[in-house]
């Protein structure tokens, strides 16, 4: 069976796996192996997703799976997403019920907690469980986030966004050859969901800057000239107003081949940014 999240549309067999390691094919049907299965768990400030402008000063507990749809060399999340490791440590993963979870994320109310992000590894690959979550968790009054590559088609995206109060979306660079030859992935289909779902919710945009790859000025200028032209749902410009996290490179998993980023360049990265958007933030440094 044909699997319709991304771009990459595997043709799944029967007990197989896709592309991502978390989805399979069963009776016919093509589902979420990873449903439900929660490798990591933790009460996180809604900053470090990173949420700049959303309920600042909360925590939100945050929940992630396993496998991921991209295969970025300098992934920080190796151990769950896309290794060899990753694929080991998903048969010690715990199942927790979308309702064991919003109970949870309700029962650490006293404790500032706001709601549930989804986040840690690619939840739209799992967006089923997401889906079915978030709808228990606005029942019960809170927020739910998604912290995510933006690589799935829009019919995904549409069955979330009713549930979805804030994401922040990787726009990992402006450069089809980075997209595609670096990551794996498709930019097409990243900016066409960040272009919908700005017109449904509170969206954030992180780059994470590579040396010789995606750190040019022109890039960056680029980059920030499109976010500005963004519209909500009514046709207005909004762009200017969506808050670009600007992130430094550590050499990590299968990227060891080059230094981080000059802490130098992500401010000057920052203020060209600024050229065209009111909220630029710099991370990792």
């Amino acid at each position: 069976m044909i699997c319709e999240v991304c771009f990459r549309h595997c043709d799944i067999p029967e007990g197989g796996l896709g592309f991502c390691g978390a989805r399979t094919c069963s009776d016919g049907k093509v589902i979420a192996a990873n449903y439900g299965r929660v490798t990591s768990l933790a009460l996180d400030p809604i900053e470090k997703k990173p949420l700049a402008r959303f309920h600042p000063g909360s925590m939100i507990l945050s929940a992630g799976s396993y496998g991921c749809n991209l295969r970025c060399p300098f992934c920080q999340n190796h151990q769950i997403s896309w290794s060899d490791e990753a694929m080991r440590f998903k048969d010690r993963a715990e199942y927790i019920s979308p309702e064991e979870l919003a109970e949870t994320a309700e029962s650490l109310r006293p404790r500032g907690n706001i709601g549930v992000a989804f986040t840690y590894n690619e939840p739209l690959i799992g967006y089923e469980y997401v889906r079915d979550t978030a709808k228990l968790v606005h029942d019960a009054g809170m927020k739910c986030v998604m912290v995510t590559n933006g690589t799935a088609e829009l019919t995904v995206l549409a069955e979330l966004i009713p549930y979805i109060d804030a994401m922040n979306i990787d726009l990992k660079g402006f450069t089809d050859h980075y997209y595609n030859e670096v990551l794996g992935g498709s930019r097409e289909m990243t900016l066409a969901f960040i272009e919908e779902a700005v017109r449904h919710c509170h969206v954030e945009l992180t780059t994470l800057i590579v040396p010789g790859e995606n750190d040019s000025g022109d890039e960056m200028r680029e980059l920030s000239s499109w976010v500005a032209d963004l519209e909500d749902a009514e046709g207005r410009r909004i762009g200017s107003e969506v808050p670009l996290h600007i992130s430094r490179f550590f050499p990590a998993f299968r990227m060891t081949d080059r230094r981080a980023t000059d802490v130098r360049h992500i401010y000057r990265l920052a203020d060209t940014a600024r050229e065209h958007l009111r909220y630029v933030y710099t991370g990792n440094c």
